[in-house]
C-alpha cells in the first residue's frame, strides 16, 4: 500500500470534525486545523506559533494548569472541561483532551477538543449531553459546578464578588401529577425561558435538576441582588401558556454571595439552597439572601418538622390538650373553654403552636394534628363532664386549609355530638388572616356549620384585614380581639380606641366579644368600661389539664 503523503495526511486532519492544536514543548502553537479556526474564530496565521494562553478565558486558577501538566507528566494524557475565549472575547466550555505525540524526532501536545456549548454540532451531541440538559438546553448540574469552580477562581485574583442564586418552582410537581410528565416538560421548558428573561448577558443559568435552576450573577453594587432576585420572583406572578392553558407557579428564591457567604463553589450553592428553604419557610413566591442567623433556624424548623411528622403518625402519647377558660367580664363566672393542643418531645421538650402548627399546615398534616386534638378532647369528656354547669361552649381552633377537607365533618362531627350531650355549644375558631383568603366553597361550608348550631369565631381579630363589608358577608357570630391590643390597654391610648372601634363593630353586626390575653386588673377594668363580653387570660386562669380545670370552672359559680 502506497504510503500515505504528508499533503493528504494533513488535509484528513484538517477536515477532522474536532478542532485539533498541535502545541512545542515551549509550549508554542505549531498547527491549528479547520474546525479549530471555526470554534475559536483566529485565523491560522493569528495564533500559530503563540504561546496556547492566548486562548485562556482568564477563569482557572494557576493550580488549575499546573494539575494538567502534572497529570501529562505522570499519566500522559489530561482530558475534561477547560473554560476558554473566543477571538470575539466570548467565553465558552470545552471538552478538552491533550496527549503528546511524536513527529520528525520532535515532541508535540496534541489538544483535541469540543465546544461542548455547541448542542446542536451534530455527532458533537452525544459529548454535550454530559454537560447540557437535553430539555432546556441549559447547562445541567456537572457544568455549572465547573463554571462556578472558575468564577471563584477568577475572583479570588481579581478580587470581585458575584453572587449564586438557587430557584426552586413551587408547586410544580402538582403539574406533573395532575396533567402528566408531557405537560409538565413543556411547562419546565417555558420556565427555563422565564429564568432566563430576566439575567443579563454574561450571567450564567443551569438546570440542577426537576424542577431546581441555579444562577451565576456578575455583582457591580449592593442594589444588583435584590433587584435581580425581585424579577425573579415576579416573572413566575403571569401564568406559563402551554397548549392555550394557563398554568400557574411561583419560584422560592434563595441567593449567597462571594466571599462573604462563602469562599468555594460547593459553599456557595449550599448556603444560596439554604437561603432558598428559608424562602419556602417564608411562604413561597419570594426570595432571601443567606444569613448564617437564619440558616440555624431553618436547620431547627427541619429537625422540628421532622420530629412532628414521626410523632403524629407514631407516638400520639407525646400530644395532649389543656383548656383555658373564657369569662363573662360582667359576672366573672365561666363563659366556655378553649382546647389547645400541646406536643411534648422527648428531645425538643415542651414545642410552642406557634412553631409546630404552622409546620403541620405547610407539609400537609394539619389533619392529623386535628385528629390528636378530637382524640383528646373526647376522652376528656368522658371524664366528669356532666358534673359542670350546662350552657358552656368549647372551642376548637380549625386550619383555614381544612374547611374544604371532606375528612373533616367525619372527624367533627363525633366531637361535636359529645359537646352537645352535655349540654354545651360547640364553637370553632379560625385566624382573621386565614379567613380573608376562604374560596366562596370554604365559605358554604362555614355557613352549614352554622346552621348546625356551631358557633363561628374570628380569631386574632385586628391582625388582618377584614373590611367592614366583607365581615358583614361572613357567617360570623364571635370576634375575638388579638392580645397585641390587650396588652397596652389603658387611659386614652390609640389601643383604647382601637378595641373601642372594634366593639362598635360587633355591636352593628351583632357579633359577641372576647378579649384575649388579659393579664392585669387594669386591663380587665377598662374592658368593663367598654362593655366587652367575655375574656381570657393569665389573669383569670392559664390553660390547665381537665383534671385540674374542673374545681376551677365549679369554684366561678
Amino acid at each position: 500500500m502506497q504510503a500515505l503523503k504528508q499533503q493528504d495526511f494533513r488535509a484528513l486532519v484538517d477536515h477532522h470534525p474536532r478542532a485539533i492544536m498541535l502545541s512545542t514543548t515551549e509550549p508554542r502553537i505549531a498547527y491549528v486545523n479547520r474546525r479549530f479556526r471555526s470554534v475559536t474564530g483566529y485565523q491560522a496565521e493569528e495564533v500559530i506559533g503563540q504561546a496556547p494562553s492566548v486562548l485562556s478565558s482568564g477563569l482557572h486558577s494557576p493550580e488549575f494548569y499546573q494539575a494538567m501538566w502534572k497529570s501529562l507528566s505522570d499519566h500522559g494524557r489530561w482530558e475534561g472541561v477547560i473554560w476558554n475565549r473566543r477571538k470575539n472575547g466570548e467565553t465558552y466550555p470545552q471538552w478538552l483532551t491533550i496527549y503528546p505525540v511524536q513527529r520528525e524526532g520532535r515532541q508535540f501536545f496534541a489538544g483535541i477538543f469540543t465546544d461542548v456549548g455547541d448542542i446542536a454540532a451534530g455527532d458533537e451531541r452525544l459529548a454535550s449531553l454530559a454537560y447540557y440538559d437535553p430539555l432546556t438546553e441549559l447547562p445541567n448540574r456537572s457544568l455549572f459546578q465547573e463554571f462556578l469552580k472558575a468564577r471563584v477562581s477568577q475572583r479570588e485574583r481579581d478580587g470581585g464578588c458575584f453572587a449564586v442564586l438557587y430557584v426552586d418552582l413551587d408547586f410544580f410537581k402538582s403539574i406533573n401529577d395532575l396533567h402528566g410528565h408531557e405537560c409538565g416538560d413543556q411547562v419546565l421548558q417555558q420556565a427555563a425561558q422565564c429564568i432566563q428573561s430576566v439575567l443579563r448577558k454574561g450571567d450564567v443559568v443551569a438546570r440542577l435538576s426537576g424542577d431546581e435552576f441555579a444562577v451565576i450573577i456578575e455583582l457591580q453594587n449592593d442594589d444588583e441582588l435584590e433587584s435581580v432576585c425581585q424579577r425573579m420572583t415576579q416573572i413566575f406572578q403571569a401564568p406559563i401558556i402551554v397548549g392555550h392553558r394557563e398554568y400557574f407557579l411561583s419560584a422560592s428564591v434563595g441567593a449567597s454571595v462571594y466571599p462573604d457567604h462563602g469562599r468555594t463553589g460547593a459553599e456557595l450553592l449550599q448556603n444560596a439552597d439554604r437561603a432558598m428553604y428559608m424562602a419556602k419557610i417564608a411562604g413561597r413566591a419570594c426570595y432571601r439572601i443567606y444569613s448564617a442567623v437564619d440558616t440555624e433556624q431553618g436547620r431547627h424548623r427541619q429537625r422540628l418538622s421532622e420530629a412532628l411528622i414521626a410523632s403524629l403518625k407514631t407516638a400520639p402519647e407525646e400530644f395532649s390538650v389543656v383548656y383555658q377558660p373564657q369569662y363573662h367580664l360582667e359576672t366573672g363566672k365561666v363563659a366556655g373553654l378553649e382546647a389547645l393542643l400541646r406536643w411534648h418531645h422527648p428531645e425538643f421538650g415542651p414545642v410552642s403552636p406557634a412553631d409546630f402548627v404552622p409546620i403541620a399546615e405547610q407539609r400537609g398534616h394539619i389533619h392529623e394534628l386535628t385528629e390528636h386534638l378530637v382524640r383528646c378532647v373526647l376522652s376528656d369528656l368522658s371524664k366528669h363532664a356532666d358534673t359542670l354547669p350546662e350552657g358552656l361552649g368549647l372551642a376548637i381552633n380549625i386550619s383555614a386549609r381544612q374547611i374544604t377537607d371532606s375528612r373533616l365533618e367525619t372527624l367533627l362531627g363525633p366531637l361535636f355530638e359529645r359537646i352537645r350531650s352535655v349540654g354545651w355549644v360547640p364553637e370553632i375558631e379560625i385566624t382573621e388572616t386565614h379567613l380573608m383568603n376562604l374560596s366562596r366553597q370554604c365559605l358554604n361550608r362555614l355557613r352549614e356549620f352554622g346552621d348546625q348550631g356551631v358557633v363561628v369565631a374570628i380569631d386574632d381579630f385586628g391582625t388582618g384585614y377584614s373590611s367592614l363589608a366583607y365581615l358583614h358577608t361572613l357567617p360570623l357570630h364571635v370576634l375575638k380581639i388579638d392580645r397585641q391590643f390587650i396588652w397596652r390597654l389603658g387611659g386614652e391610648s390609640g389601643d383604647s380606641r382601637i378595641v373601642s372601634a372594634i366593639l362598635g363593630i360587633a355591636e352593628a353586626l351583632d357579633l359577641e366579644v372576647v378579649a384575649e390575653g388579659i393579664e392585669t386588673e387594669d386591663q380587665r377594668s377598662r374592658l368593663r368600661e367598654l362593655k366587652c363580653h367575655r375574656g381570657q387570660g393569665f389573669l383569670m386562669a392559664r390553660p390547665a389539664p381537665w383534671q385540674e380545670l374542673l374545681p376551677l370552672v365549679l369554684d366561678s359559680y
